[in-house]
């Protein structure tokens, strides 16, 4: 997968695993990355998936409906990614913590449903439900942060409230922040993603 890669000044903190929005590159997250944790180490994700020349990290059937075979393999494509990172770079595998925005959330949200001990913890900016009706593994050791706004037109507020309902019952450390805004990226939310981030790692 298409990434960068930056060692930080102090490799005891966690790996920031960031995930762009559709349409963004690997490049969009870097100035979160430098607000949430100046010191880490950060590895920058570009998805694999083109829709109408717009990078993705799934495909989708249509707004709001995911492509639910191609979310399993992509999911699993990503895991296996972070796998190999881990030791071609040589950091630690159980200390990534995910910062995804929309589509990125919905794939890191899809990891921590898929796999145990596939995050530490995760950023979740305006993720939606990745998929129902499954057993999510044991996540009591993760902490996730996740954003949203109350007049989200992609992703209605139940559906978040949903989101942290599911994580919460697999025993995940979950964290709601509400904005009265839309599916846009705030600067409070960030910065309430940087005291939350503080504060667990």
């Amino acid at each position: 997968m298409k990434h960068i890669y930056k060692k930080g000044s102090n490799t005891s903190k966690p790996i920031l695993l960031l995930l762009h929005g559709t349409g963004g590159n690997e490049n969009d997250l870097l100035p979160l990355a430098n607000m949430i944790d100046p010191e880490a180490s950060v590895l920058s994700v570009r998805g694999n998936i083109l829709e109408n020349g717009m990078p993705r990290f799934f495909r989708r059937l249509a707004e709001g409906v995911f492509d639910e075979e191609d979310l399993i393999f992509r999911t699993q494509e990503l895991h296996n990614f972070l796998d190999e990172a881990s030791n071609k770079y040589s950091f630690s595998r159980d200390n990534i913590v995910a910062i995804g925005y929309s589509n990125g959330a919905n794939i890191a949200a899809s990891l921590l449903f898929h796999y145990k001990n596939a995050l530490k913890g995760a950023i979740l900016h305006h993720p939606m439900v990745p998929r129902r009706g499954i057993e999510l593994p044991e996540l009591s050791d993760t902490e996730v942060f996740l954003a949203a706004g109350k007049n989200d037109p992609i992703c209605p507020a139940q559906e978040s409230e949903e989101l942290k309902s599911l994580l919460s019952s697999a025993n995940a450390s979950v964290e709601m922040h509400w904005e009265n805004s839309g599916h846009q990226l705030t600067l409070s939310e960030v910065e309430a993603a940087r005291d939350w981030y503080t504060n667990r790692f």
